[in-house]
């Protein structure tokens, strides 16, 4: 399975950034982006690094609403 790098903005608006076959990569990738982001270019959002079977797996995953960890369990 692949790992990969999306910008995840308002809305659920998903750019993909990178599809990796190693987590070395995909990792240097999201962390790049991040800084990048930190300089002011990147505008609202974040950049998510996901392991998924495919995109669309990935994209589903990232589109869900998880819930907080209550106080004390994490």
């Amino acid at each position: 399975m692949p790992y990969y790098v999306y910008r995840v903005r308002p809305f659920a608006q998903l750019d993909k950034q990178g599809e990796f076959d190693t987590y070395k990569t995909a990792s240097a990738l999201a962390k790049a982006l991040r800084a990048e982001a930190g300089a002011g270019s990147g505008g609202p959002g974040g950049v998510k690094l996901i392991f998924a079977d495919d995109e669309l797996h990935a994209e589903d995953l990232l589109c869900q609403v998880r819930e907080p960890v209550p106080e004390g369990d994490g």
